[in-house]
Parts: C-alpha cells; sequence; structure tokens
C-alpha cells in the first residue's frame, strides 16, 4: 500500500536590524485542504523571544503571512514544519475565472507586454496549451545559464533575457512573462523543493492549461512532484521569503532545509504535474 507523502521542512534567517522595522514573511507552509501541517515559528531578538509580535495574515492560495515589527539588534527567526497527506478540495484563492485573468497580466517583474514581440518571434502563433508552454520552458532552459549571485533584486524578466543567466527566480520570471505574452495564465509559485543543490527557497512557473494549474520547472534542478507550496503570486514582489516594509533590516544568514519523505520522485519534465 502507497504511504502518502510527507515532508520535513524549515529554515532559519537572521537580521541585523539597524532601525526599527516592519517584516513580512513567506516561510510558512501553505494551508491547502486535506493536508496535515504541524509547524512552528520561533523569533527571537538578541535572544529574547519575540513572538507575541508576530501576527499571521492569511494570502491567496492559502500562503500565510507572518508580519511583525522589529526594535533595533540582532533578529533571528526559525522555522520547522512537518507536512502529510495527498490535498483535497478546491483551491481556496476563490473564481478561477478571476485568477485566469489575473495571472495573463503585467506584472512588476514579468512586464509581458514587453515581450510580446519576442515571444512571438520565437515562438511562433499558436494556440495556447500545455505544448506551447512546454516549448517556453526549454527555451528558458536552453537559453539561459544557472549562475549563483547572477541576478539582484531587481532584476525582471527582461533583464533576465538581455543578461543570458540568473537564478530560479529569474528562470521562473522569464517563464511567467513569455507564457503571458503568447496568451497562457502564468504565475510563479515559492516552495520548499527537497532534492535541490544548493538547497534554498525554490521559485518555479505554473500555468494554467489543459484545464488546470501545473507547474513548470526551466532550472530543472528538483521533482516537482516533491515540491512543497509556500506562497503564490503573480512575481516575486507577491510571493518573496522576506520584505522589509519600513525601517533598515539586512538579511545576514540563511539556511533552508527540505527533506521528502522516502524516495524522491523522478521527473519526466514532459508530463504534467499538479502540486497542491
Amino acid at each position: 500500500m502507497n504511504q502518502p507523502p510527507s515532508w520535513q521542512v524549515g529554515c532559519e534567517l537572521a537580521f541585523s536590524v539597524e532601525e526599527r522595522a516592519e517584516i513580512a514573511l513567506q516561510i510558512a507552509v501553505a494551508a491547502t485542504p486535506g493536508r496535515t501541517v504541524a509547524d512552528r515559528l520561533d523569533v527571537t531578538l538578541d535572544g529574547r523571544p519575540i513572538s507575541g509580535e508576530v501576527r499571521e495574515v492569511g494570502g491567496p492560495h492559502g500562503g500565510r503571512i507572518h508580519h511583525l515589527e522589529s526594535p533595533p539588534g540582532q533578529l533571528e527567526v526559525t522555522y520547522r514544519a512537518t507536512a502529510s497527506g495527498l490535498a483535497t478540495g478546491a483551491d481556496p484563492a476563490g473564481d478561477e475565472a478571476y485568477q485566469r485573468l489575473l495571472a495573463l497580466r503585467p506584472s512588476r517583474y514579468c512586464p509581458s507586454d514587453a515581450l510580446l514581440g519576442f515571444a512571438a518571434g520565437q515562438l511562433g502563433d499558436r494556440d495556447p496549451g500545455a505544448d506551447l508552454v512546454r516549448d517556453v520552458v526549454a527555451w528558458v532552459s536552453n537559453r539561459i545559464v544557472y549562475a549563483p549571485g547572477s541576478s539582484g533584486p531587481l532584476d525582471t524578466a527582461v533583464d533576465t533575457l538581455l543578461a543570458g543567466q540568473g537564478v530560479c527566480r529569474d528562470f521562473a520570471h522569464l517563464g511567467v512573462g513569455l507564457s503571458r505574452a503568447v496568451g497562457v495564465p502564468a504565475r510563479l509559485v515559492s516552495a520548499y523543493a527537497p532534492g535541490l543543490s544548493p538547497m534554498d527557497f525554490h521559485a518555479v512557473v505554473e500555468a494554467h492549461v489543459d484545464g488546470g494549474w501545473h507547474v513548470f520547472d526551466p532550472t530543472h534542478l528538483a521533482p516537482r512532484a516533491s515540491l512543497l507550496r509556500i506562497a503564490t503570486g503573480r512575481d516575486a514582489a507577491d510571493t518573496a521569503f522576506a520584505d522589509v516594509l519600513s525601517g533598515i533590516a539586512t538579511l545576514t544568514r540563511m539556511e533552508v532545509g527540505a527533506v521528502f519523505g522516502g524516495c524522491l520522485p523522478l521527473d519526466d519534465w514532459g508530463a504534467l504535474v499538479h502540486i497542491p
């Protein structure tokens, strides 16, 4: 009898807070109907707990945002989670037609309107569907070099296209931008990714094809069936693992871990894969 999938994931973040800062964290496993998640978030400032200052806010697609305000000092965040089970039920984000419409619009890091001519020249005028997204992903995978440290937090899909290199976030932004430019609704998913090396938070493309949302990964760095969703949005502006909303705080250390129960699944990169 097959055992339900299970995960053990977590991260440790350290910030040097120089001026009282308001920070939003998106590091918690998304709340998904039918899946059991047991997790804990610990936040300390100069070694003292400040858990009373942390507030959880619900985001789209089951996303969970932890909002906190920190005085100056050394801020440490530790998150640990155990998740199990196959998710069931509808996407809690609501109206599907609206979600598809939103995923066709240009966004901060995926200016698909600036990619229209390029996408048409490279991919042609074709009906939007799974084969077209596969070609988009293959194009990004073959033309962009994965190079850690090669891009900055303000780089868009256009910057990645011109530079010819980037990290998973850049691959995902370009995949999303090109998909939208050829008429396929697409968005970005941040996830814990067992098997990823070097280990980090991971970003992938989620496109609406063949009647549902399916995940594509131009980096081919981790099996898609083992991904555990954290946040879903138009691009990294919606899904960043840490946002300093006000004040001054600098990320000084980050460690991420993700383990999948049992053997990692093999990935047929041409297959359609849904992650809850």
